[in-house]
């Protein structure tokens, strides 16, 4: 045996084994975030908003909404697709109250009322009174029946600038994780 060649064996292993390290290092935590999707182990089951996320890119006409002015900016919406019940008017009455507790922030969001049928009305002219800034859109009940994430009761829909829904309550939400929702999604926008 060659007593120059047997000295560079123990450093040609330690080479190889720092090779593998390094290829390890760099290809484990891919391999291992694509086998934590594929499969779903160790995906955590908390979440950091309160409502339904609507999360297919469905826009606001894919339940009904028709709008006829399209301002960039959020907007909570209420949609009654069997007229505007009790539980309708408490949540035209909260997203202008989480508009308002918006602050500063207002400004970038509105509230809106889309109805599949026409409103009492007494309740019209107390909406044109006391809701001057409530934008209303028509709402067609067949194509919002049809949609798999819109509830036959009234619901209040948080949208994005572009239209698109983000967020979905029901008449029972409370109206403070809603305001939170919404400011966080406000905080980490880029758009409206």
């Amino acid at each position: 045996m060659n007593p120059i060649l047997a000295g560079h064996e123990p450093k040609r292993r330690r080479g190889r084994l720092q090779l593998l390290l390094i290829i390890a290092v760099v290809l484990g935590p891919m391999l291992l975030a694509a086998a934590m999707y594929r499969f779903g182990f160790w995906v955590p089951e908390s979440r950091s908003y309160d409502g339904v996320l609507i999360a297919n890119g469905q826009d606001r006409s894919a339940i009904g909404v028709t709008v006829t002015s399209d301002a960039p900016r959020w907007e909570l919406l209420v949609t009654a697709p069997q007229g505007c019940d009790e539980q309708c008017r408490q949540l035209v009455y909260l997203a202008r109250q989480i508009n308002i507790g918006l602050a500063r922030e207002a400004a970038r969001a509105g509230h809106a009322l889309a109805s599949a049928e026409a409103l009492e009305a007494d309740y019209e002219q107390r909406l044109r009174r006391e809701y001057p800034q409530l934008q209303r859109h028509s709402l067609d009940a067949a194509v919002y029946s049809r949609n798999a994430d819109a509830p036959a009761t009234p619901q209040l829909w948080i949208v994005d600038p572009h239209g698109n829904l983000v967020l979905r309550y029901d008449a029972g939400a409370d109206g403070k994780a809603i305001l939170d929702d919404l400011k966080y999604l406000l905080k980490i926008s880029q758009i409206g």
